[in-house]
C-alpha cells in the first residue's frame, strides 16, 4: 500500500493533503524519515507522525438513505447539515461515493474502501443509477425519444439509459453516466420542473425498507458483487475488417475497376485546356520602362493641342 493511502486510512486526511506531511519530513518507517511519495508500506512496518504511533483503520462500507435537506459534504461553510451528521462519530473516516444534492433523496454510499469507490464511479464500469422522479405536469409521451437519445447539457452530452412512466407526472429513470445534475437539467431542457428525486438503486443494491436518515452496514457478499466490475476489461474499439478484393474478370488488365490489387486504379487526367480571358477583360499593365513612342495599352489618348474634344 502506498504511503500516502496508508497516512489516508490511518484518518490524517485525504490523500492530497496528507502528501505535504510527507514531503515535509513529518513522517517515519520504522525510525527511518520518508519524503517520497512512492514509498510503499508494508504490515510489518511501524509507521509514525511525529509521536504518534499509526494503525490503518478498519474499512468499513455502509448505505444511507439521506434525507432531503442534507449536503453531501464533510464540512460546510454556510453551516447547513451534512450526511455526516446521520453517521455514529465513532466511526472511522468514511466518504460518499458519488452525490446527492441537498434537494435529492434516496441510496448513498459511504467507505474508506478506494478500491470500491473506483468499481462505482469510473466511467468504463457503466453502474446503473435508477431514480423516481415526480414532475410538475404530466409527461408528454413524445418526449421519451429525446431522452433515451440524449442531448447536450451543462457538463457534456447525457442521456437515460431506460425509462418506465409510472404515473402521468411519474417517471423511472436510469442511467449510467455522472453528470452533475443531470436529470434535473435535462428534464429542466423539454420543459419540466422536479419536485422530487430519489435514488433507489445503485448496481445490486436497493434502498429497500431503509428509512430516511438510516443506515445499515454491507455484508462481504454485496461489498464482493459491487467490486466486480472491476475484473472486468475496458470496452474496446470494434474492428473493422477490410473488404475482400473481387476477382478480376476474364482478360480484364490488371488494376482494372472491380480489382483491389494492381499497379494503379487512378485513369490519366485528361490536360485542362488554357482558360481564355473574357472579352472587355482589362490587360495587365506592363512593368518596367517603356520603349520610346509607346505608351500602356490602357493609358488614355493624349489630346493634342487645338484638337476638339469628342
Amino acid at each position: 500500500m502506498r504511503l500516502n493511502r496508508f497516512l489516508a486510512s490511518a484518518g490524517l486526511g485525504s490523500r492530497r493533503s496528507v502528501e505535504e506531511l510527507i514531503t515535509t519530513g513529518q513522517v517515519k518507517i520504522n525510525g527511518r524519515v520518508v519524503t517520497d511519495l512512492a514509498t510503499k508500506v508494508s504490515p510489518d512496518d511501524a509507521v509514525k507522525v511525529g509521536s504518534r504511533l499509526l494503525h490503518q483503520e478498519k474499512t468499513l462500507t455502509a448505505v444511507l438513505n439521506k434525507p432531503r435537506g442534507y449536503v453531501c459534504t464533510a464540512s460546510d461553510d454556510l453551516d447547513r447539515r451534512t450526511i455526516f451528521d446521520l453517521l455514529p462519530p465513532n466511526w472511522p473516516r468514511v466518504f460518499h461515493v458519488g452525490r446527492l444534492d441537498k434537494d435529492s433523496e434516496g441510496l448513498l454510499i459511504v467507505t474508506n474502501d478506494g478500491d470500491l469507490s473506483l468499481a462505482l464511479t469510473h466511467p468504463r464500469y457503466k453502474i446503473d443509477k435508477e431514480y423516481e422522479v415526480l414532475l410538475d405536469k404530466p409527461f408528454v409521451p413524445t418526449d421519451r425519444a429525446k431522452l433515451l437519445k440524449g442531448f447536450h447539457i451543462m457538463g457534456g452530452r447525457a442521456k437515460i439509459e431506460r425509462l418506465e412512466q409510472l404515473g402521468p407526472q411519474h417517471l423511472r429513470l436510469t442511467l449510467n453516466q455522472g453528470i452533475k445534475r443531470q436529470i434535473r437539467l435535462m428534464l429542466y431542457e423539454l420543459g419540466y420542473e422536479v419536485e422530487r428525486l430519489v435514488r433507489v438503486r445503485v448496481g445490486i443494491l436497493k434502498i429497500g425498507e431503509t428509512r430516511p436518515g438510516d443506515w445499515r452496514i454491507l455484508t462481504p457478499k454485496e461489498i464482493a458483487t459491487l467490486k466486480a466490475p472491476e475484473t472486468q476489461p475496458a470496452p474496446q474499439r470494434r474492428f473493422i475488417p477490410r473488404p475482400t478484393p473481387r476477382p478480376a474478370a476474364a482478360g480484364a488488365p490488371t488494376g482494372a475497376r472491380g480489382d483491389f490489387g494492381g499497379e494503379s486504379k487512378r485513369e490519366p487526367t485528361r490536360p485542362r485546356p488554357p482558360q481564355r480571358k473574357p472579352v472587355g477583360a482589362p490587360t495587365a499593365v506592363r512593368r518596367g520602362p517603356r520603349p520610346e513612342g509607346k505608351r500602356p495599352v490602357n493609358a488614355p489618348r493624349r489630346r493634342e493641342q487645338g484638337a476638339p474634344r469628342r
